[in-house]
């Protein structure tokens, strides 16, 4: 993939679900025996090109997603390098059994990409909703989940996907005009976070598109004389352990995450943490383990204090309930 500064602006502006798209045509390219599995998602997906430039690479099995889970395997079992890719509810739960089965017990490399995860399509109400599928597929022996950050980590990610030995989980979340993170190229690494701000107060966790609200409220924290380490744990599995250490030199640790507080990413820093000599309080910010109306992504961002100002709010009231 070219990445320039145009590009890194298209992919932010179209999003990362349909970056997908662009970075799969050019895997398309690269990989013979590539093959690309949908369910009915081909523009969401960005696909509509790939679907014409390579039709014998592209399969749209229509709205049946266990399907295509048992087609992929078929096609993986048989040497292809095969990516699925729909709405992320129904990329995961819906067919929770044969991701268990197939990718799991029988360990066939397929790359998932759930597209418009979190709460990116509350218009269409929880239903379409994501905020259990890395709880769920946590539990899956071999899973590896990738939860990028903005467009560009996004065509990073799936690059690096394709070519593991493991069955991988893209969370892709954010919607159009997706904020840009990284604004020129950088060493990608599965499994290992990267730290963009330092600060020696306390450490922010965050991923997907939380990654730019942590970054924004960290600036404010900053005008507080709350000096913030804001770090991209990207690879939710395997969880990055020597930056979870590090972060034990700061007094306190936050999690933010657009998932459940229950089995997510701040669950799986926690797990670690707990086994570790000096373990500083940490603070779970994210979806508290509720259902709700549905809404536009800025009013469920708003309703659920994923901001930078209310995430800000919830800090602050945090260290001064604990003094």
């Amino acid at each position: 993939m070219i990445i320039n500064d145009r590009n890194i602006k298209i992919w932010s502006t179209i999003g990362a679900r349909a970056t997908v798209g662009i970075a799969a045509l050019e895997l398309a390219r690269q990989i013979d025996n590539l093959m690309v599995l949908t369910c009915d998602v081909s523009t969401s997906a960005g696909l509509d090109r790939f679907r014409k430039t390579f039709p014998e690479k592209y399969l749209d099995l229509g709205i049946a997603e266990q399907n295509m889970i048992g087609v992929a395997a078929g096609l993986a079992s048989e040497n292809f390098n095969v990516i699925t890719t729909t709405f992320a509810p129904f990329q995961t739960m819906r067919c929770c059994e044969q991701i268990k089965v197939n990718l799991g017990y029988m360990g066939q490399k397929i790359c998932m990409v759930g597209i418009a995860s979190g709460l990116a399509l509350g218009t269409l109400g929880y239903t379409h909703c994501c905020i259990e599928d890395v709880g769920i597929l946590r539990s899956i022996p071999g899973m590896i989940i990738i939860s990028p950050a903005d467009s560009l980590e996004t065509v990073k990610a799936l690059e690096a996907a394709v070519k593991l030995k493991n069955p991988s989980y893209l969370r892709l979340t954010g919607s159009s005009n997706n904020p840009i993170v990284y604004n020129k190229d950088y060493e990608f690494e599965i499994g290992k976070s990267i730290t963009l701000k330092e600060g020696k107060d306390i450490t922010i966790f965050s991923s997907g598109a939380m990654v730019y609200q942590c970054l924004e409220a960290a600036k404010i924290l900053e005008s507080k004389k709350i000096s913030s380490k804001v770090v991209n744990m990207h690879t939710i599995k395997p969880i990055d352990k020597l930056a979870i250490e590090k972060a034990c030199d700061t007094s306190f640790i936050v999690s933010v995450e657009e998932h459940n507080v229950i089995g997510g990413l701040g669950s799986a820093i926690s797990e670690y943490k707990s086994s570790l000599k000096q373990s500083p309080r940490q603070l779970f910010l994210g979806i508290k383990d509720t259902y709700s109306k549905g809404g536009n992504y800025k009013f469920l961002k708003e309703k659920h204090r994923l901001t930078p100002e209310k995430i800000v709010e919830d800090i602050l009231l945090d260290i001064r309930q604990t003094k």
